[in-house]
């Protein structure tokens, strides 16, 4: 399993993800899952990525030799729009699993969702969530994050921390706890975790940070958030029995 995330803030955006892909008794794989392409001072895009891996290294690796390619009809360097590099990404990953289409009969599934997101001089920062199917759809201004994955443990705190307004380096710290959170829960999501900050107008990616468990900020920020809610934990109103046994 996977879980990768992205907020878009009024200063930029936030990437996270994690890197594990199997889990078990006797076999745990890892693979990166936070993709990134940048054309410093013109364009930059991060691609997070969740489902099959073969699916989804074979996308990363198209994007990679389309880019290189000068005579490639549609490219993430000609892109003229977030959007069109939305729809490109889409139909490569579309068209992946379509040639795996007589393998997918036989029970086995080829699906991969995407995270696209970035900026292309001229325009603002984006993020679309790019389906199985080839179509996408934008981040909502009312729910400035998408997830991919297994997103249900990170997402009680998205929902009561992040909005428009939140720095970046809240939202980082904020994307980290929602990762954390996910990994206590459930096993098939693991570390390392790459984190990726992108200021607006920017156009360059030079925040990006790998998280072992063993990190000292990691570690230190895992420590300070359980403490930190078994504080708030022990300090919930009581009931008034308790409150009256306290007394007595």
């Amino acid at each position: 399993m996977t879980y990768c995330l992205a907020l878009a803030l009024n200063t930029g955006l936030v990437f996270a993800a994690d890197s594990r892909t199997t889990a078990g008794v006797d076999q745990v794989s890892n693979y990166r899952k936070l993709h990134t392409f940048q054309w410093p001072g013109e364009r930059v895009f991060a691609l997070l990525s969740a489902g099959n891996l073969a699916t989804t290294q074979a996308v990363v690796k198209r994007l990679e030799l389309d880019a290189a390619d000068d005579e490639a009809e549609t490219s993430l360097p000609g892109v003229p729009h977030m959007s069109a590099a939305a729809e490109y990404v889409g139909s490569i990953n579309a068209e992946v699993q379509n040639r795996q289409g007589g393998m997918a009969q036989q029970g086995m599934s080829f699906e991969a969702t995407f995270i696209l997101g970035g900026q292309i001089k001229g325009g603002d920062p984006e993020l679309s969530l790019i389906y199985p199917e080839g179509n996408h759809i934008a981040v909502s201004p009312d729910q400035p994050f998408l997830q991919i994955g297994e997103t249900k443990y990170g997402k009680p705190i998205l929902d009561r921390m992040i909005s428009p307004t939140t720095t970046l380096e809240d939202a980082a710290r904020c994307a980290l706890v929602s990762i954390d959170s996910t990994m206590r829960s459930n096993l098939t999501v693991g570390p390392p975790v790459d984190l990726l900050i992108y200021r607006k107008d920017s156009l360059v990616l030079d925040r990006e940070i790998r998280f072992k468990m063993n990190t000292p900020y990691y570690a230190s920020l895992r420590k300070q958030w359980t403490e930190g809610m078994r504080r708030v934990f022990d300090g919930l109103p009581r009931f008034e029995w308790e409150k009256q046994r306290d007394e007595g």
